[in-house]
Protein backbone atom coordinates (compact mmCIF):
# COMPACT_ATOMS: atom_id res chain seq x y z
CA UNK A 1 0.00 0.00 0.00
CA UNK A 2 1.36 3.19 -1.08
CA UNK A 3 0.77 6.75 0.29
CA UNK A 4 -3.23 8.17 0.23
CA UNK A 5 -4.21 11.61 -0.06
CA UNK A 6 -7.03 12.56 2.31
CA UNK A 7 -9.35 11.91 -0.69
CA UNK A 8 -8.67 8.27 -1.35
CA UNK A 9 -11.90 6.72 0.40
CA UNK A 10 -13.61 9.33 -2.02
CA UNK A 11 -12.09 7.95 -5.19
CA UNK A 12 -13.32 4.63 -3.77
CA UNK A 13 -16.65 5.80 -3.63
CA UNK A 14 -16.58 7.09 -6.71
CA UNK A 15 -15.72 3.73 -8.56
CA UNK A 16 -11.72 4.65 -9.15
CA UNK A 17 -9.13 2.30 -10.47
CA UNK A 18 -6.74 2.63 -8.45
CA UNK A 19 -2.63 2.41 -9.12
CA UNK A 20 0.54 2.97 -7.91
CA UNK A 21 1.79 6.71 -8.95
CA UNK A 22 5.17 6.74 -7.45
CA UNK A 23 4.20 5.77 -4.47
CA UNK A 24 1.15 6.68 -4.01
CA UNK A 25 -2.36 5.19 -4.36
CA UNK A 26 -3.90 7.17 -6.90
CA UNK A 27 -6.95 6.40 -9.45
CA UNK A 28 -5.95 6.09 -13.03
CA UNK A 29 -9.60 6.37 -14.23
CA UNK A 30 -13.78 5.88 -12.98
CA UNK A 31 -14.65 3.82 -16.09
CA UNK A 32 -13.93 5.33 -18.85
CA UNK A 33 -10.54 7.33 -19.49
CA UNK A 34 -11.57 8.29 -22.44
CA UNK A 35 -15.09 9.89 -21.19
CA UNK A 36 -13.19 11.46 -18.76
CA UNK A 37 -11.05 13.54 -21.16
CA UNK A 38 -14.26 14.50 -23.22
CA UNK A 39 -15.73 15.84 -19.81
CA UNK A 40 -12.62 18.30 -19.27
CA UNK A 41 -12.87 19.25 -22.71
CA UNK A 42 -16.54 19.64 -23.39
CA UNK A 43 -17.46 20.68 -19.40
CA UNK A 44 -15.55 20.48 -16.26
CA UNK A 45 -13.56 17.88 -13.92
CA UNK A 46 -11.88 17.98 -11.08
CA UNK A 47 -8.68 16.14 -10.39
CA UNK A 48 -6.85 15.07 -6.99
CA UNK A 49 -3.38 15.97 -7.58
CA UNK A 50 -2.75 16.27 -3.39
CA UNK A 51 0.19 14.25 -4.24
CA UNK A 52 2.22 17.05 -5.73
CA UNK A 53 4.96 18.79 -3.33
CA UNK A 54 3.90 21.93 -1.71
CA UNK A 55 6.75 24.33 -0.60
CA UNK A 56 6.74 27.73 0.95
CA UNK A 57 9.63 29.92 0.62
CA UNK A 58 9.90 32.84 2.77
CA UNK A 59 12.40 35.02 4.60
CA UNK A 60 14.44 38.75 4.03
CA UNK A 61 16.25 36.57 0.81
CA UNK A 62 13.24 34.52 -0.77
CA UNK A 63 13.37 36.29 -3.74
CA UNK A 64 17.22 36.49 -4.32
CA UNK A 65 17.59 32.50 -3.43
CA UNK A 66 14.96 31.51 -6.21
CA UNK A 67 16.72 33.91 -8.55
CA UNK A 68 19.39 32.27 -7.94
CA UNK A 69 17.63 28.49 -7.59
CA UNK A 70 15.26 28.78 -10.57
CA UNK A 71 16.21 29.42 -14.58
CA UNK A 72 12.92 31.41 -15.07
CA UNK A 73 13.37 35.00 -13.03
CA UNK A 74 10.84 35.36 -10.13
CA UNK A 75 11.63 39.16 -10.77
CA UNK A 76 9.35 38.95 -12.61
CA UNK A 77 6.57 38.21 -10.41
CA UNK A 78 5.67 41.74 -9.62
CA UNK A 79 2.27 41.72 -7.56
CA UNK A 80 1.00 39.02 -5.05
CA UNK A 81 -1.00 36.07 -7.15
CA UNK A 82 1.55 36.06 -10.01
CA UNK A 83 2.52 32.66 -11.35
CA UNK A 84 5.34 31.61 -13.04
CA UNK A 85 6.31 28.26 -14.83
CA UNK A 86 9.87 27.57 -14.65
CA UNK A 87 12.41 24.92 -14.77
CA UNK A 88 15.02 23.94 -11.60
CA UNK A 89 18.25 22.89 -13.04
CA UNK A 90 21.40 21.23 -11.97
CA UNK A 91 25.01 22.57 -12.91
CA UNK A 92 25.26 20.76 -16.14
CA UNK A 93 22.24 22.61 -17.18
CA UNK A 94 19.91 19.93 -17.23
CA UNK A 95 16.11 19.81 -15.69
CA UNK A 96 15.97 18.25 -12.05
CA UNK A 97 12.37 19.27 -11.94
CA UNK A 98 10.05 21.46 -13.77
CA UNK A 99 7.76 23.46 -11.26
CA UNK A 100 5.15 26.41 -10.80
CA UNK A 101 6.46 29.01 -8.05
CA UNK A 102 3.60 31.86 -7.05
CA UNK A 103 4.31 35.30 -5.30
CA UNK A 104 2.72 34.85 -1.96
CA UNK A 105 1.58 37.29 0.65
CA UNK A 106 4.42 35.90 3.00
CA UNK A 107 7.25 35.00 0.07
CA UNK A 108 6.78 32.44 -2.14
CA UNK A 109 5.39 28.95 -3.30
CA UNK A 110 6.76 26.21 -5.18
CA UNK A 111 5.05 23.31 -6.06
CA UNK A 112 6.83 20.62 -7.71
CA UNK A 113 6.37 16.95 -8.78
CA UNK A 114 5.86 14.31 -6.25
CA UNK A 115 8.35 11.50 -7.91
CA UNK A 116 11.09 13.78 -7.11
CA UNK A 117 9.89 15.20 -3.92
CA UNK A 118 13.38 13.68 -2.32
CA UNK A 119 16.07 15.12 -4.50
CA UNK A 120 13.85 18.35 -4.89
CA UNK A 121 13.49 19.50 -1.38
CA UNK A 122 17.50 17.92 -0.64
CA UNK A 123 18.50 20.30 -3.95
CA UNK A 124 16.33 23.10 -2.20
CA UNK A 125 17.88 23.00 1.53
CA UNK A 126 21.52 22.07 -0.19
CA UNK A 127 21.19 25.70 -2.00
CA UNK A 128 20.42 28.11 0.78
CA UNK A 129 23.87 28.57 2.25
CA UNK A 130 24.09 32.47 2.50
CA UNK A 131 20.47 33.51 1.83
CA UNK A 132 18.52 34.34 4.66
CA UNK A 133 15.51 32.04 4.11
CA UNK A 134 13.04 29.36 5.29
CA UNK A 135 12.16 26.50 2.48
CA UNK A 136 9.24 24.60 4.55
CA UNK A 137 7.67 21.65 3.22
CA UNK A 138 3.55 21.65 3.36
CA UNK A 139 1.98 18.33 3.88
CA UNK A 140 -1.18 18.83 5.02
CA UNK A 141 -2.33 21.04 2.27
CA UNK A 142 -4.88 19.31 -0.92
CA UNK A 143 -5.01 20.63 -4.44
CA UNK A 144 -7.70 20.24 -6.39
CA UNK A 145 -7.80 20.82 -9.96
CA UNK A 146 -10.84 21.91 -11.47
CA UNK A 147 -10.77 22.44 -15.18
CA UNK A 148 -12.95 22.66 -18.83
CA UNK A 149 -15.29 25.58 -20.00
CA UNK A 150 -17.33 25.22 -17.46
CA UNK A 151 -15.02 25.05 -14.64
CA UNK A 152 -14.95 28.73 -13.31
CA UNK A 153 -18.93 29.38 -13.20
CA UNK A 154 -19.51 25.74 -11.72
CA UNK A 155 -16.62 26.51 -8.99
CA UNK A 156 -18.63 30.01 -8.41
CA UNK A 157 -21.29 27.79 -7.52
CA UNK A 158 -19.83 26.30 -4.37
CA UNK A 159 -18.14 28.87 -2.97
CA UNK A 160 -18.89 32.23 -0.94
CA UNK A 161 -20.47 35.08 -3.39
CA UNK A 162 -17.10 37.49 -2.62
CA UNK A 163 -14.99 34.90 -3.46
CA UNK A 164 -16.75 33.96 -7.00
CA UNK A 165 -16.56 37.30 -7.83
CA UNK A 166 -12.85 37.17 -6.93
CA UNK A 167 -12.11 33.94 -8.85
CA UNK A 168 -13.81 35.47 -11.92
CA UNK A 169 -11.71 38.10 -11.85
CA UNK A 170 -8.80 36.12 -12.00
CA UNK A 171 -6.72 36.64 -15.21
CA UNK A 172 -4.65 33.54 -16.61
CA UNK A 173 -1.69 32.38 -13.86
CA UNK A 174 -2.82 34.64 -11.57
CA UNK A 175 -3.98 33.44 -8.09
CA UNK A 176 -5.52 35.11 -4.90
CA UNK A 177 -5.46 33.99 -1.25
CA UNK A 178 -8.64 33.30 0.20
CA UNK A 179 -8.02 33.05 3.89
CA UNK A 180 -6.34 29.74 4.17
CA UNK A 181 -7.34 28.61 0.36
CA UNK A 182 -5.09 29.81 -2.64
CA UNK A 183 -7.22 29.66 -5.83
CA UNK A 184 -4.92 30.13 -9.19
CA UNK A 185 -5.77 30.26 -12.66
CA UNK A 186 -3.02 27.24 -13.39
CA UNK A 187 -3.35 23.76 -14.72
CA UNK A 188 -1.96 21.18 -16.97
CA UNK A 189 -4.81 20.53 -19.32
CA UNK A 190 -4.94 23.24 -21.80
CA UNK A 191 -8.51 24.16 -20.36
CA UNK A 192 -9.35 27.17 -18.63
CA UNK A 193 -9.85 26.31 -14.77
CA UNK A 194 -8.45 26.98 -11.28
CA UNK A 195 -6.53 25.35 -9.08
CA UNK A 196 -6.99 24.98 -4.92
CA UNK A 197 -4.53 24.71 -2.28
CA UNK A 198 -5.79 24.60 1.07
CA UNK A 199 -5.86 22.53 4.04
CA UNK A 200 -6.36 18.81 3.57
CA UNK A 201 -8.99 18.36 5.84
CA UNK A 202 -11.31 20.97 4.09
CA UNK A 203 -10.72 18.43 0.83
CA UNK A 204 -13.60 15.70 1.01
CA UNK A 205 -16.12 19.27 1.70
CA UNK A 206 -15.46 20.45 -1.18
CA UNK A 207 -15.31 17.44 -3.18
CA UNK A 208 -18.74 16.47 -2.51
CA UNK A 209 -19.83 20.20 -3.14
CA UNK A 210 -17.88 20.21 -6.73
CA UNK A 211 -19.68 16.76 -7.20
CA UNK A 212 -23.28 17.88 -6.31
CA UNK A 213 -23.18 20.82 -8.94
CA UNK A 214 -22.17 18.26 -12.02
CA UNK A 215 -18.38 18.55 -11.59
CA UNK A 216 -17.32 14.77 -12.72
CA UNK A 217 -13.97 13.26 -11.33
CA UNK A 218 -11.22 12.81 -14.02
CA UNK A 219 -8.40 10.37 -12.77
CA UNK A 220 -4.50 10.25 -14.14
CA UNK A 221 -5.27 8.42 -17.28
CA UNK A 222 -7.49 11.21 -18.91
CA UNK A 223 -4.91 13.83 -17.50
CA UNK A 224 -2.18 12.26 -19.08
CA UNK A 225 -4.06 12.68 -22.32
CA UNK A 226 -4.80 16.35 -21.99
CA UNK A 227 -1.53 16.90 -21.24
CA UNK A 228 0.10 15.44 -24.07
CA UNK A 229 -2.91 17.31 -26.75
CA UNK A 230 -1.60 20.53 -24.61
CA UNK A 231 1.95 19.84 -25.73
CA UNK A 232 2.80 19.96 -21.98
CA UNK A 233 5.55 17.84 -20.90
CA UNK A 234 6.12 15.58 -18.16
CA UNK A 235 8.70 15.15 -15.93
CA UNK A 236 10.78 11.75 -16.47
CA UNK A 237 9.79 11.12 -19.94
CA UNK A 238 9.83 14.23 -22.07
CA UNK A 239 12.39 15.36 -19.96
CA UNK A 240 14.99 14.12 -17.00
CA UNK A 241 18.18 15.20 -15.47
CA UNK A 242 20.11 14.37 -18.52
CA UNK A 243 18.12 16.59 -20.71
CA UNK A 244 18.83 19.91 -21.66
CA UNK A 245 15.89 22.31 -21.35
CA UNK A 246 16.66 23.60 -25.08
CA UNK A 247 16.37 19.79 -25.86
CA UNK A 248 12.76 19.99 -23.83
CA UNK A 249 10.67 22.83 -25.61
CA UNK A 250 11.16 25.21 -22.77
CA UNK A 251 12.90 27.67 -23.55
CA UNK A 252 10.74 29.90 -22.26
CA UNK A 253 11.41 29.19 -18.97
CA UNK A 254 14.67 30.39 -18.73
CA UNK A 255 15.37 34.11 -18.20
CA UNK A 256 19.09 34.68 -19.40
CA UNK A 257 18.34 38.61 -18.51
CA UNK A 258 19.28 40.65 -16.74
CA UNK A 259 23.03 39.62 -17.79
CA UNK A 260 24.17 39.84 -14.22
CA UNK A 261 21.89 37.77 -12.59
CA UNK A 262 23.50 34.26 -11.92
CA UNK A 263 21.41 31.16 -11.18
CA UNK A 264 22.30 27.87 -10.95
CA UNK A 265 23.02 26.09 -14.64
CA UNK A 266 23.75 29.45 -16.56
CA UNK A 267 26.91 28.68 -17.98
CA UNK A 268 26.03 25.05 -19.16
CA UNK A 269 23.01 26.44 -20.71
CA UNK A 270 25.00 29.12 -22.73
CA UNK A 271 26.93 26.07 -23.80
CA UNK A 272 23.60 24.44 -24.66
CA UNK A 273 22.64 27.40 -27.54
CA UNK A 274 26.41 27.18 -29.04
CA UNK A 275 25.55 23.00 -29.63
CA UNK A 276 22.02 23.88 -30.50
CA UNK A 277 23.25 26.48 -32.90
CA UNK A 278 25.68 24.25 -34.69
CA UNK A 279 22.27 21.67 -34.97
CA UNK A 280 24.33 19.04 -32.38
CA UNK A 281 21.57 19.10 -29.73
CA UNK A 282 18.26 17.66 -30.50
CA UNK A 283 14.75 19.08 -29.84
CA UNK A 284 11.56 18.53 -28.51
CA UNK A 285 8.60 18.41 -31.50
CA UNK A 286 5.70 17.00 -31.57
CA UNK A 287 4.49 14.22 -34.29
CA UNK A 288 1.10 13.79 -35.82
CA UNK A 289 -0.04 10.34 -37.29
CA UNK A 290 -2.49 10.82 -39.63
CA UNK A 291 -4.06 7.18 -40.30
CA UNK A 292 -4.10 4.07 -38.10
CA UNK A 293 -1.80 2.87 -35.80
CA UNK A 294 -1.07 4.15 -31.97
CA UNK A 295 2.57 6.37 -31.32
CA UNK A 296 3.78 5.04 -28.08
CA UNK A 297 6.73 6.21 -25.58
CA UNK A 298 10.09 4.66 -26.51
CA UNK A 299 9.33 3.85 -30.56
CA UNK A 300 12.35 4.57 -32.61
CA UNK A 301 12.05 7.66 -34.62
CA UNK A 302 13.80 7.93 -38.29
CA UNK A 303 14.46 11.27 -39.92
CA UNK A 304 16.36 13.08 -42.71
CA UNK A 305 18.81 14.25 -40.64
CA UNK A 306 18.90 11.35 -38.04
CA UNK A 307 17.32 9.28 -35.48
CA UNK A 308 15.34 10.01 -32.57
CA UNK A 309 12.74 8.73 -29.70
CA UNK A 310 8.92 9.02 -29.01
CA UNK A 311 9.25 10.43 -25.66
CA UNK A 312 5.28 10.79 -24.78
CA UNK A 313 2.57 9.31 -27.41
CA UNK A 314 -0.97 8.52 -27.43
CA UNK A 315 -4.38 8.41 -29.02
CA UNK A 316 -5.84 11.68 -29.05
CA UNK A 317 -9.73 11.71 -27.97
CA UNK A 318 -10.05 14.88 -29.47
CA UNK A 319 -8.58 14.55 -32.72
CA UNK A 320 -9.90 10.88 -32.93
CA UNK A 321 -5.55 9.94 -34.05
CA UNK A 322 -2.51 9.97 -33.09
CA UNK A 323 -0.28 12.25 -31.70
CA UNK A 324 3.51 12.23 -29.33
CA UNK A 325 6.15 14.45 -28.27
CA UNK A 326 9.36 13.14 -29.45
CA UNK A 327 13.39 14.19 -29.31
CA UNK A 328 14.83 14.38 -32.89
CA UNK A 329 18.20 16.17 -34.95
CA UNK A 330 17.38 20.08 -34.68
CA UNK A 331 16.15 20.81 -38.23
CA UNK A 332 14.34 17.56 -39.36
CA UNK A 333 12.08 18.47 -42.74
CA UNK A 334 11.04 14.29 -42.69
CA UNK A 335 10.06 11.64 -40.30
CA UNK A 336 9.17 8.13 -39.89
CA UNK A 337 8.07 6.06 -37.11
CA UNK A 338 8.87 2.26 -36.28
CA UNK A 339 5.48 0.41 -36.05
CA UNK A 340 6.01 -2.87 -35.39
CA UNK A 341 8.97 -2.91 -37.52
CA UNK A 342 6.98 -1.07 -40.13
CA UNK A 343 8.43 2.44 -41.08
CA UNK A 344 5.44 4.78 -40.96
CA UNK A 345 5.44 8.29 -42.15
CA UNK A 346 4.23 11.25 -39.81
CA UNK A 347 4.14 14.51 -39.77
CA UNK A 348 6.65 17.09 -37.71
CA UNK A 349 4.68 19.88 -36.15
CA UNK A 350 5.26 22.17 -32.89
CA UNK A 351 4.96 20.69 -29.63
CA UNK A 352 0.77 21.56 -28.84
CA UNK A 353 -1.84 19.92 -30.52
CA UNK A 354 -5.07 21.30 -28.69
CA UNK A 355 -5.94 24.59 -26.71
CA UNK A 356 -9.32 25.13 -25.36
CA UNK A 357 -10.81 22.17 -27.19
CA UNK A 358 -9.89 23.23 -30.58
CA UNK A 359 -7.40 21.63 -32.96
CA UNK A 360 -3.93 24.32 -33.11
CA UNK A 361 -1.97 22.74 -35.26
CA UNK A 362 -1.61 22.92 -39.32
Amino acid sequence: MGQQTTLYQKHLDAGAKIVDFAGWDMPINYGSQIEEHKQVRTAAGVFDVSHMTVVDVSGEDAEKYLRYLLANDVAKLDEEGRALYSAMLNHDGNVLDDLIVYRMSFGYRVVVNCATRGKDLRWMIQNTDGFRVSVQERPRLAILAVHGPDSIEKVCEVVAEDDAKKIRALGNFRGIELDRWFVARTGYTGEKGVEFIFPANEAPDLWDRLLAVGIKPIGLGARDTLRLEAGMNLYGHDMDESTSPLAANMEQTIAYEPEEREFIGKPALIAHKQLRDAGELPELVGLVLDGRGVLREGQKVITDKGEGVITSGSFSPTLKHSIALARIPINSEYCEVDLRGTLTPVRIVKPNFVRFGKKVFD
